[in-house]
C-alpha cells in the first residue's frame, strides 16, 4: 500500500476511536440516569430503554464500524431524560396552595428551628 492509503485508514482507523468512545461514555450517562426512572414516568423509561436497545441491536440506520447514529439516539435520549428530570424538580419546589409563585424564600429564612 502507498503512503496515502496508510495514511486514510489510519485517520479512518482514529474516527472510528473517537465515536466509539463518544458512544460509550454516552451511554455511560444514560445509565447513570437509571436510578431517576422511577419518577420519570413511562416516556422516561421508554427514551432509556429505546436507546439501549438501539445501541445494543446489531440492525442500524449506518454500519457498526460508525456510531454516529447511536451517538444521537443516546444523546436525544439523554436530552429528553434531563428535560424530564427538571420539570419533576421545578414541579416539586412549587408551592401546592400557588402553583405558578415561588417559593418566598424571605419567608423561609425568617424560620427558626
Amino acid at each position: 500500500m502507498s503512503r496515502q492509503a496508510w495514511v486514510l485508514v489510519v485517520i479512518a482507523g482514529i474516527l472510528a476511536l473517537a465515536t466509539l468512545v463518544g458512544a460509550v461514555v454516552l451511554a455511560v450517562r444514560v445509565v447513570r440516569t437509571r436510578r431517576l426512572l422511577t419518577g420519570l414516568g413511562a416516556g422516561g423509561k421508554v427514551a432509556f430503554y429505546g436507546a439501549l436497545i438501539y445501541t445494543i441491536f446489531p440492525v442500524d440506520v449506518l454500519p457498526d464500524p460508525i456510531y454516529l447514529d447511536d451517538m444521537g439516539v443516546l444523546a436525544a435520549a439523554l436530552i429528553y431524560l434531563t428535560r424530564l428530570v427538571h420539570q419533576r424538580r421545578a414541579a416539586g419546589r412549587q408551592l401546592p396552595d400557588q402553583p405558578d409563585a415561588p417559593p418566598d424564600r424571605d419567608r423561609v429564612r425568617r424560620r427558626v428551628p
